[in-house]
Parts: structure tokens; sequence; C-alpha cells
């Protein structure tokens, strides 16, 4: 390891010191060194650097508590207003935002919605819309951001299909949101599936993370993301997890991807409703659904059956091959229809039947509901947690991938934080 990379390492790991430390409230330099243990040389070059980013302000001085004479002491405090991370998540219908601080801790998010067919140019600017609405709304500046983290649908990279299909490539983001995002900001960027960094932060959330979990979500569309032995899945070209595009009706609809009966055309949000239409029950959204679940209606539940025995089916397969500790089934219609979750559990266990084990696999609805994408967009960018070992570091607009100001933060902090988001 070089000189140059063992110095900044260690400058990350002081900087993380003070503002965990800062986490409690303002504290003088002299308190602060009390509480890290760090020489007064090292702490004013620490706190030096924070306060030139903006991570850290003055509040006031020490003189209504001090002893003695002598000059009051600064105070110095975690800067509510400095948004030092974001994370982005667009989904077929949304995009949904969230800030953190440089504490990691998520103060702000919120939501704009579009069309399904809305070109790329409009979708990244209601999200930089979005951004500005958070700001004014919390008082937040974005003049020292870290690292920005971006979900989009579909596999991102150089991937590209025949442009004659209904495909992935008309509706997945061009390769220049990275770029937008680079230059609005000036600070490096991460992109990936949205799915994905949804099942980064349900894995992360737990107490002590997760080593091999299955993670799936019913939304617009329906993708998925996989944890492998600690580590979260990408695959060799960005595939792995695409659960959404396993067969599971031959002759049945046509699906966004060019083929026909994939899991999304009978498991995501607009299937579903779909799906009750044409038995004769007319909802046109999530919230008409709810209404129609509250009241016990056979003809919804047994769509919702169907809906999680095919997702269950499609879950096996993929437990059958991965072995995992745990399957978490995300997106906003499991939390309006719970049954999908009970009963592709239930479909679950009986395909796994034959297979001996002291430890039943624990399959549930995912916890951070609405969130998980933009929270794992904030994950990937903090890029802290043993999940993301290999997995590629924000990178600045000039190819610098060099994550400006990443602290090595001890992974059950980071779950800490990523709960309490919840």
């Amino acid at each position: 390891m070089s000189t140059t990379t063992t110095g900044s390492a260690a400058r990350r790991a002081h900087e993380s010191r003070v503002l965990a430390a800062l986490r409690d409230g303002p504290l003088s330099r002299a308190e602060l060194a009390r509480r890290v243990g760090l020489s007064r040389t090292t702490l004013s070059e620490t706190t030096a650097e924070l306060l030139r980013r903006g991570a850290v302000v003055v509040v006031d001085t020490d003189a209504a508590t001090r002893r003695g004479s002598g000059r009051p002491a600064e105070r110095l405090a975690l800067d509510p207003g400095s948004g030092q991370y974001l994370g982005v998540d667009f989904g077929h219908r949304r995009v949904r935002a969230a800030v953190a601080d440089a504490a990691r801790e998520t103060v702000a998010s919120g939501v704009e919605h579009y069309d399904d067919d809305t070109p790329w140019p409009r979708r990244l600017d209601l999200a930089f819309r979005l951004v500005d609405r958070l700001a004014r709304e919390h008082g937040l500046h974005f003049g020292e951001l870290q690292a920005v983290g971006i979900g989009v649908v579909g596999p991102y990279g150089g991937w590209r299909v025949d442009s004659k299909q209904v495909s992935w490539a008309r509706r997945s983001a061009p390769h220049d949101v990275h770029g937008a995002f680079a230059e609005r900001f000036g600070a490096p960027v991460v992109v990936d599936n949205n799915t994905r960094l949804a099942a980064l932060a349900e894995a992360v959330s737990q107490p002590e993370g997760a080593t091999d979990l299955l993670y799936v979500r019913l939304s617009d569309g329906v993708g998925g993301g996989l944890v492998v032995c600690g580590r979260i899945g990408t695959g060799a070209h960005g595939f792995a997890g695409e659960l959404g595009h396993i067969n599971v009706d031959p002759a049945g609809s046509r699906c966004r991807c060019g083929k026909r009966g994939c899991l999304e055309t009978v498991a995501s949000a607009p299937a579903v409703l779909a799906a009750c239409r044409a038995r004769g029950v007319e909802v046109t959204t999530l919230d008409d659904l709810a209404a129609v679940v509250a009241t016990s209606d056979p003809v919804v539940e047994a769509v919702l059956r169907d809906v999680g025995a095919a997702v269950g089916r499609v879950l096996s397969t993929a437990a059958l091959t991965l072995d995992p500790d745990e399957i978490v089934i995300g997106g906003e219609i499991v939390h309006v229809a719970p049954v999908i979750v009970e009963q592709a559990a239930a479909t679950l266990r009986y395909e796994l039947h034959p297979l001996p084990t002291d430890e039943p696999l624990v399959v549930r609805a995912g916890r951070l509901r609405d969130t998980d994408g933009a929270l794992g967009a904030l994950a990937a960018a903090f890029h802290l947690s043993p999940l993301l070992a290999g997995y590629p570091q924000p990178e600045a607009a000039d190819g610098d991938a060099d994550l400006r100001g990443t602290l090595r933060t001890p992974m059950p902090a980071l779950h800490a934080r990523l709960r309490r988001a919840l």
C-alpha cells in the first residue's frame, strides 16, 4: 500500500471519529481531543478539513460554562444544513431522493411522479427539481456534496438490444445520467440497478447485516437483488437478480423486455390491478386495491394468491440455486396486500420441502417500504459496507475514482443509521 493511500485512510479514520463524537452535540476542540484520543496537531488538521468542506460549523463558544480566565474556546457541531450525500431512485413512474448529512443520517427525502413514457431529459429535470425542493424545505445546501448514488430501472452499462424490439434499452437510463449528476453537483457518482440498491438497503438495515439474502421488489416493474456470501451480487454483465424476467407463462402477456409471460407481467402493480379488473373488480390504484382488500373480497384474494404463488415459484428456483438465509419481498403492493407474501412463503415451503435443514428459511416483507431504493443509493454512495467489497466506488466526472471524504464507518454503525430511516 502506498504512503499516499495509507495517509488518506488515516485521515478518513480521524474524520470518522470526530464526526461520531459530534453526533452527541457541540464540543470544543479540547473536549473532542479527550473523546477521540487524537493529538492536538492531528485534531487541528482534521477539524480544519471538516470545516473547509462544510461538514461541521462553529456554533458558539464555551464562555457560559468555562471556569477561570482565558479566551473562550469555539464549539464545533455537525452542520445541519450541509447535504453531504445524495441518493436517487428512478422508478418507472417516479423518482425518489434522500439526503444524508456528514454523520450519514437521513435528513430529507421526497418523491416526484411522472408517466411511464416520460423521456429521460424530463426525468432528470424532475429529479433536479426534487433535490432543489428538498433543499428549500429543509434548509439544505449541496456546496460540498461528497458523493451521489443513483438507482435506475434495468441493467445499467454497455448493454443494448435490438432497437426494433419493445425492450429495456428504450426505458433504461441513458449513459449520460452519470454525467448529468456529476456536472450538476460536481461530486463523484455511482449508478446501478435500483432494485439491487434496494436489496443493499434491506441487507445493511439489519443489525449484523445479511450474508445471503434474496430480494424481489414488486412495483411498477419487478426486479431483484442478491447478497451472496456477504457481497452484493452484480453478475458478469449486470443482470444478476433480474427475477422479473423469469418466465412464468410462455403464452402470457407481452413484457416490456420483448418476451412473453415474464413474472413482471403477472406480479407488477399494474399487472395485479389489471387482473383484478379482468375479474370484475374495478380498481385503478393501489389505494383502491387496499380498500377492497380490507373487505376480504374473495375474488381479489384469489387474484393475490395467484400472484403470490407465481412469485413463490420463481423465488424457489432462485433459492434452490443460491441457498439464502432470508428472502425479502419488497414494493408498495406487498404492504397493501400482505397475502402476497403469505402465499409466496407457503409456495416456497412446498417447493423446498425435500431439503433437510435445521434453520427454516425466513421469508418476510421489506422493512424499508418505498424508500428502499433511495436509501440503497445512499449506501452505495457511502461505500462503507463489506457487502460492497469489489463493487465500483463512486467516480467523478473526470474519472477520478477516489471518493472525496469517504469514511470507513464500522458496519454496525451504518446498519443503525439506515434502521433509523425506517
